[in-house]
């Protein structure tokens, strides 16, 4: 047919395509349709909450644009849209961690870990490592060497009976390894201490010093508690160029294990690194920094409350204590543990008599959100009567009040005070899977109500994980979500045991493990209306799961690996 070349022509054509462009799906509506910077696709989509088939996220600038099917979306794609497409796995919100001590773990990850460590070879291989890493200028400091050793020969808190020949390294190590740079080092109890020549020169140690070890007239650097503790005290103040590289280290584990928020006990040295990170463009995940509630005080005189600042750093609730760890059997319980004459301890805070209250009442009155450490079934009961006593004081308000651990109740009857409360249990999953080890030797049959992550959340009260990381000086506690989720379904030690897993009533669904570390703490920091779930205006924090967890063996959901993360719409992370 020949072509028609005619004026009339050249109209009729250019109607038609004004009609076609009127017509649901035409050019005129795709063209309307804002374009994303990004969109992902591959997978199926877990929101958290929208009950929809979706395999693709679209995003533009720092906000979801739209969630839907890989076709649905297309009409988001513009000539700048950066594709990525994924080979199954899952897409999820990104993940929040409730309880970090973020600080420390960027010590040990930049630093020296020698919590594994109990003999010459593995020092040496991680004193190395550390010097290599470590600003040229800075020191070496602490390691806690022997304590997964002493774990073996009782529970590594002095209920067992550590040998006489626990492993002690000889000061010429350190010394080959470290040369001029100052190392001080001591084990998981500090009852052993090692220093080097730079350190001991540094303090004016010599071997007329009390507590120093001397051998041919010369110091072996092996020294006493109290010289050890002394010594310490000359250690100069972490340069800041330290603790950028720290951060640095730890942010980057974080990114890859994909945990877009942290909820952080920060101390005041480490907000001024989040405060540069930030400005610098430098800070990757999101951060809910926890100062002490005994701060309460100077932040209302300058009249910061909860939430000042904005999703990227802001000033979150304000940690308190109420009794001691089980790591140290200082958890305070109405009864003797099993193993010492002791019912634990209660902290600080609660001495005079009377002053957690009024720290809490103060907070609470100033516009802060306390959340407090209870472990023991009588510190939770009392910080429950605590709460309540500060509401009635106060009356009514919006708050997310939290009983961080949560880790032993006294029975099902307390879930249900906790639901009819509004209190969220902030707790740690990796906890009961690591803890059961010496668990039932400590409290016996109060190992019942240890974890109780069903009796919780079926008493209606809102379950909030995350790690604790790095963990303790006994036990090192992961920052991956994956392993704290597998933790609460499957309630089993990394190897499996014990068969049918450790009280496995307390047991939950997948489902509920993944809402308590996404949407669930997105509520518990007050920030649920813009994080925490795959929905269209809310803030982009994205991950995509190497496998489908609802997909694979429950026992393979501690290693489920992380492919890419995105942190307010920026790739901070793609395997």
């Amino acid at each position: 047919m020949p072509r028609c070349t005619s004026l009339i022509c050249q109209i009729l054509a250019a109607f038609a395509l004004l009609l076609a462009a009127c017509e649901p799906g035409g050019e005129r509506e795709a063209a309307q349709l804002p374009a994303a910077d990004l969109l992902i696709h591959g997978a199926p989509v877990w929101s958290a909450d929208m009950d929809v088939e979706a395999d693709a996220v679209a995003v533009r600038g720092e906000k979801i644009l739209a969630v839907g099917t890989y076709p649905e979306l297309q009409g988001h794609v513009g000539p700048k849209t950066r594709i990525i497409e994924v080979e199954g796995g899952r897409i999820v919100p990104g993940f929040i961690d409730n309880h970090t001590h973020f600080n420390r773990a960027g010590e040990l990850l930049l630093g020296i870990n020698l919590l594994p460590v109990a003999d010459d070879e593995g020092f040496r291989r991680e004193l190395e490592a550390a010097h290599q890493r470590m600003p040229a200028d800075s020191w070496i400091t602490g390691g806690l060497w022997g304590a997964y050793e002493a774990w073996e020969h009782g529970d590594g808190q002095g209920a067992g009976d550590v040998p006489e020949d626990a492993y002690y390294p000889d000061g010429e190590i350190v010394e080959a390894i470290a040369g001029d740079r100052p190392v001080l080092l001591w084990n998981w109890d500090e009852s052993l201490w090692l220093a080097s020549p730079a350190a001991l020169d540094h303090a004016g140690f010599d071997c007329e010093t009390e507590g120093v070890e001397c051998r041919d007239g010369e110091p072996t650097g092996r020294l006493e508690p109290s010289a050890g503790e002394a010594l310490r005290e000359t250690v100069p103040d972490k340069p800041f160029e330290q603790r950028l590289a720290e951060a640095e280290v730890a942010l980057e584990r974080l990114r890859e294990q994909g945990v877009t928020t942290i909820h952080d006990i920060t101390t005041p040295e480490q907000l001024k690194v989040f405060q540069y990170l930030y400005r610098e463009g430098r800070l990757t995940t999101r951060v809910y920094a926890r100062p002490t509630l005994d701060r309460w005080e100077a932040l209302a005189e300058v009249g910061i409350t909860h939430g000042f600042g904005d999703p990227m750093l802001q000033i979150g609730g304000l940690k308190g204590f109420v009794d001691g760890i089980m790591g140290n059997s200082t958890a305070r319980f109405y009864e003797s543990y099993e193993h010492i004459d002791s019912r634990g301890q209660w902290r600080d805070m609660m001495y005079p008599e009377g002053n957690m209250l009024e720290l809490l009442k103060g907070a609470d009155a100033a516009g802060h959100w306390p959340q407090v450490h209870a472990i023991g079934d009588e510190a939770i009961d009392h910080l429950l009567d605590l709460y309540e006593e500060m509401i009635e004081a106060n009356g009514p308000a919006d708050r997310r009040l939290r009983v961080i651990h949560t880790q032993v109740l006294r029975d099902a009857d307390v879930a249900e005070r906790m639901a009819a409360m509004g209190l969220i249990a902030e707790m740690q999953p990796f906890h009961a899977i690591d803890d059961m080890r010496w668990m039932e030797e400590r409290i016996a049959d109060r190992s019942r109500w240890a974890y109780a992550f069903r009796t919780l959340h079926e008493a209606g009260v809102m379950l909030s994980f995350g790690s604790d990381w790095p963990g303790t000086n006994a036990s090192w506690y992961p920052a991956n979500p994956m392993q704290g989720i597998y933790a609460a379904v499957v309630r089993k030690a990394l190897d499996g045991e014990p068969e049918g897993g450790w009280y496995p009533e307390e047991r939950i669904d997948l489902e509920t493990a993944l809402r308590a570390y996404t949407a669930n703490n997105a509520y518990a920091e007050g920030n649920e209306a813009i994080k925490g779930r795959l929905e269209p205006g809310m803030l982009a924090d994205i991950v995509v799961l190497e496998e489908d967890p609802f997909a694979v063996d429950e026992l393979a959901l501690k290693d489920v690996g992380v492919e890419l993360t995105v942190v307010n719409g920026e790739i901070v992370f793609q395997r």
